[in-house]
């Protein structure tokens, strides 16, 4: 519900965080529009570029890469084109039943392959409405089956979300950030979420439209963009200057 200068600017300003991740649903462009203004300005963060490619079995976080990952594949055939082009595979909001998420029996078929086709991350702390029932449960297997290295993720729609749940890791850099992650060394950890009214209720409702339309609007052809683009008006609200982006 940003631009990508003000999710920028906003990390710069209001935020700790060392390394930004900017992950779009099925779409490279902000990631590539980020990359262009992080160049140009003086951040003292730095970037990773990736998407958040919606699989055959939910969605997956495609890291690190440089290139758009083609959406609606197998689960498997997804990592598989992640890690040609060098990216990381992370599992967001996992075994979620309200998102589109991968579920534990997707997770246990990829950690019994033995072809190459594997996860680098899961996402273990989360935003995501339902991850306190499951919680205990992802921690577990992961703890005793999977072994995937721990990522925190805001997963942040709104502005005043970003770095509201967040990865540690050994050093300050997106590389230190990589091999950290290769190497298994991470940690999630939570921070603040605002409330609701502090994102404003009007905002997430327009949220919600948005992430209903986005993925068929991205991939899903004309008829899908043209029916989107007709009902959008219905819940747009004109936008000032003086409005706060969140």
């Amino acid at each position: 519900m940003a631009s990508v200068a003000e999710v920028l600017d906003f990390v710069e300003h209001h935020t700790d965080l060392d390394v930004l991740a900017i992950t779009e649903h099925d779409d490279f462009a902000a990631a590539e529009e980020a990359r262009e203004r992080h160049a140009r300005g003086r951040y003292s963060f730095d970037l990773v570029t990736g998407m958040e490619v919606t699989t055959l079995e939910g969605h997956l976080l495609a890291l690190f890469i440089q290139e758009p990952v083609p959406s609606f594949r197998s689960l498997a055939r997804t990592i598989e084109l992640v890690h040609a082009q060098g990216g990381l595979c992370v599992v967001p909001h996992p075994m979620s039943p309200l998102t589109r998420s991968i579920g534990e029996n997707g997770l246990h078929r990829v950690h019994r392959r033995s072809d190459g086709v594997y996860l680098d991350g899961l996402e273990l702390d989360s935003r995501a409405p339902t991850w306190r029932a499951i919680k205990n449960r992802v921690h577990r297997l992961n703890r005793e089956l999977w072994g995937l290295a721990e990522v925190g993720g805001s997963d942040a729609h709104f502005l005043a979300c970003v770095g509201c749940a967040y990865t540690l890791f050994p050093g300050a850099t997106a590389g230190d950030l990589r091999e950290a992650i290769l190497a298994r060394t991470t940690r999630a950890g939570m921070g603040i979420y605002p409330t609701l009214g502090e994102i404003g209720y009007g905002t997430i409702l327009r949220q919600q439209w948005r992430g209903l339309w986005a993925t068929p609007r991205k991939v899903g052809g004309r008829a899908a963009r043209r029916l989107a683009g007709r009902l959008s008006p219905l819940l747009r609200r004109p936008r000032r200057d003086t409005e706060p982006a969140a």
